[in-house]
């Protein structure tokens, strides 16, 4: 199994490479060789990938601390990092005979990937033939295979089932459509398939995943027993924590020399009132990293005891995540106000900080609204009737 602390470590060792071609990352819409050369080297985007294949075999937990220090230096390639290992997480869910098709070929295969049934699939024998067309696929720029979901549809073309295929790169196509205000070196372009088939080992169903039912033979692998919507939804927090804290230090050590116009003071460190926003950010963002890591372990925990958490406590992990997305969100504003507009410029990492997790954090899955009403419906006993995945 992996270790922790040595994952977190390697990524922390590529900030200064991260950091100093984010800006760059960004102005091209797309991670750069560099990264992604860098990060493929250290190992990180094998974080879950099995032991069999070279990979580290690591849990939520790990995979959530070592998006969160890739995103430190660049939010971005963070997101990138932690999606596609997801999404490898997701393929070691598949059967043997499917994973030896991806890892057993290509150890070092990248998998991107939208979930979203945005397509649609007829029965062929011994697949489906599937066509669509899916939005915000992040990484689609660096992966050689694809998670798309789809709707299984009969012959009078209604829904029969919820599904998702794995296709490789060859069978897809990728349109640039990725044109955003924060996150724009994540490629999160358009991936588009055409009467693509696709073989029935590399076919998921969504309510067998649901339900924690996966067809991987290896049964003793703990991290491949992972709650199915915790675990996706968790993989989309670590890069926001890692923004946080990069806020933090980009202002922290601006304090010591940036003035304060309009004041007595000669440096924003000698301020009561600076220490003190400067201070409450900083515990929103371990307000943030207390309630991701307590989420993380549950699902962790659960997974060793080879159970499927029940709605309530999968409501309390969902609102541990868009609490924390929020705080972090809240945080960075704070620490936009106390460092004044030159944050703003163009040539300052705040304010691509600022973008980045604005954009990250709202993500569907992270925003609080249906998140913590669900868990009040949980607290009250109430039925869930607003959310499709808990």
């Amino acid at each position: 199994m992996s270790d922790r602390s040595g994952l977190v470590s390697c990524a922390e060792a590529l900030r200064p490479l991260l950091s100093s071609n984010a800006a760059q990352g960004a102005a091209e819409r797309r991670i750069t060789d560099a990264g992604i050369s860098a990060l493929a080297e250290a190992g990180l985007f094998k974080v879950t990938l099995p032991e069999r294949y070279g990979g580290h075999e690591a849990g939520i937990r790990t995979l959530l601390e070592v998006a969160a220090a890739v995103a430190h230096g660049d939010g971005a390639a963070g997101w990138v990092v932690s999606l596609a290992n997801v999404c490898g997480w997701i393929v070691a869910l598949c059967p043997g005979r499917t994973q030896d098709e991806v890892f057993g070929a290509d150890p070092e295969a990248r998998i991107c990937g939208s979930v979203a049934p945005a397509g649609s699939g007829v029965a062929a024998e011994g697949g489906v033939r599937l066509s669509g067309r899916w939005s915000y696929v992040s990484g689609s720029l660096h992966a050689q295979w694809a998670l798309l979901g789809f709707n299984l549809v009969d012959e009078k073309g209604e829904i029969v089932e919820g599904r998702i295929a794995l296709v490789p790169a060859k069978d897809y196509s990728v349109s640039d459509t990725w044109f955003m205000a924060g996150m724009r070196a994540t490629g999160s372009n358009t991936v588009t398939a055409e009467d693509v088939f696709v073989p029935a080992h590399r076919v998921l169903s969504r309510a067998r995943l649901a339900e924690g039912d996966y067809p991987t033979e290896y049964e003793d692998e703990v991290p491949y027993r992972s709650s199915w919507s915790p675990m996706l939804r968790m993989a989309l927090l670590g890069p926001v924590l890692g923004m946080g804290r990069a806020a933090l230090d980009h202002v922290r050590d601006a304090a010591g020399t940036k003035g304060m116009f309009g004041t007595v003071f000669t440096r924003q460190a000698e301020s009561a009132g600076f220490q003190m926003q400067l201070a409450e950010a900083a515990l929103r963002i371990d307000t943030a990293h207390l309630h991701a890591r307590r989420a993380a372990d549950d699902i962790e925990e659960y997974a060793a005891r080879g159970e499927q958490p029940a709605f309530p406590a999968r409501a309390r992990m969902r609102a541990d995540m868009s609490l924390a997305a929020s705080q972090v969100v809240e945080a960075i504003n704070m620490l936009l106000n106390v460092h004044g507009s030159g944050g703003f410029a163009d040539a300052s990492a705040l304010q691509r900080i600022w973008q980045d997790a604005n954009v990250a954090a709202r993500h569907a899955s992270l925003l609080p609204g249906i998140s913590y009403e669900v868990y009040g419906k949980a607290l009250l006993g109430v039925t869930n009737d607003v959310a499709t995945t808990v």
